[in-house]
């Protein structure tokens, strides 16, 4: 019994020691990195038509056309037409929907290279009263970013052509 005893003293004494994990030193948070000259640029990509009811998905596709790396993170949002429901999993994972559900909002981290782009993928569904052959417009891709220098091609319009049925179907 006495061995059991002196093995517990040294454990308590060693996290005495050692203190508690909010006492202890911290690594120091890095300095955010400044903005770097980049131009974020929306692609514009009209989604696959769909039929009432039916789903098709939104890419919220951005380029950047440099000159460099981006150093800060970018915020691409889509807004939805009427009669378009975001439908999750989106891609990234860590898109939220806005609580009017008319936007989603996908925040990307820095380091999107020159020449490199990024993309968003917003899976919708379409109203079931929807007509045949109307076309959903209102829709819409824009980013945002400090690093961002060209604030004249962060935004494109999409829209959506309700059709009989699905392509490929």
């Amino acid at each position: 019994m006495t061995w059991y005893r002196a093995a517990m003293t040294v454990s308590a004494a060693t996290l005495l020691v050692g203190g508690p994990a909010w006492a202890l030193p911290q690594p120091a948070v890095p300095a955010a990195a400044a903005p770097s000259h980049s131009d974020l640029e929306v692609v514009r990509i009209d989604p696959d038509p769909a039929p009432p009811g039916g789903t098709t998905t939104i890419h919220g596709f951005v380029a950047n056309l440099g000159p460099e790396t981006t150093n800060s993170p970018m915020t691409v949002t889509i807004t939805l037409p009427r009669g378009a429901t975001p439908e999750a999993p989106y891609f990234p994972d860590t898109c939220e929907t806005s609580p009017s559900g008319r936007q989603v909002r996908c925040v990307f981290d820095p380091g999107l290279k020159k020449d490199r782009s990024a993309s968003a993928q917003v899976p919708v569904s379409l109203d079931r009263d929807l007509e045949v052959g109307t076309t959903l417009r209102g829709g819409s891709v824009a980013v945002h970013s400090p690093d961002d220098r060209n604030g004249e091609n962060n935004r494109q319009e999409f829209e959506i052509a309700v059709v009989e049925t699905a392509p490929g179907l």
